[in-house]
């Protein structure tokens, strides 16, 4: 049986993100939400998840003893961050501050209000928006250019290298909604919220070999 790990570090919608990926998984896939390192270390593929102000959630994983096994992870097997967990990966954020994971070279930005206003916008972006492709990857595969996916967010990813860059939503400004390099894929919007588009990115996830 082939291990999928979801993080649990006390952070995030983990039952969502868990029945997504169970409704889209192959039959030698078992889905398992998990705070063992070993579960993770285990693990074929890992998912980590995240939701709230990102001090907290660096924080608790921190004090999870799950940091050191996510970076394993991050080394050599299929890794997929969520949300707050695609801001994880960045060197750092400006909500708390916070130091990331620094897994990608960049930091975490809130959206300006200035343009949000100008443009009759509110922070946070909450809802439906297109996800322009910046990359050809095995994850978009079956997914249109501009498609539809769900947000909930006041903070963005803001890569240094554009090498980086998956995928991009307009909002006020244009930002960064989706990062990838060799083994690591990560969306700012939801998948598990995000009706049949989100289920075929998780399904393409569990059937990727980087």
């Amino acid at each position: 049986m082939s291990l999928v790990a979801v993080v649990d570090y006390g952070m995030g919608n983990l039952r969502s993100v868990a029945q997504a990926l169970k409704h889209v998984k192959l039959e030698n896939q078992e889905i398992c939400i998990t705070a063992d390192p070993s579960l993770i270390d285990q693990a074929e593929r890992v998912v980590l998840p995240g939701q709230g102000a990102m001090p907290d959630c660096m924080k608790a994983l921190r004090e999870s003893g799950l940091m050191d096994a996510v970076y394993r992870a991050a080394e050599k097997k299929p890794l997929f961050g969520v949300c707050v967990g695609e801001q994880m990966m960045m060197q750092f954020s400006a909500e708390g501050p916070a130091d990331c994971l620094g897994l990608f070279p960049g930091e975490v930005v809130k959206f300006d209000p200035r343009l949000t206003i100008e443009c009759g916008l509110k922070v946070p972006h909450m809802g439906w928006n297109r996800v322009n492709q910046r990359m050809s990857h095995p994850l978009w595969n079956g997914i249109e250019n501009g498609a539809w996916f769900y947000f909930v967010h006041s903070y963005h990813v803001n890569p240094v290298n554009p090498n980086h860059v998956a995928g991009e939503t307009d909002y006020g400004v244009r930002f960064t909604c989706a990062i990838a390099r060799d083994n690591i894929f990560a969306t700012q919007f939801h998948p598990e919220k995000s009706a049949d588009d989100g289920l075929k990115l998780y399904s393409n996830f569990l059937r990727w070999n980087p």
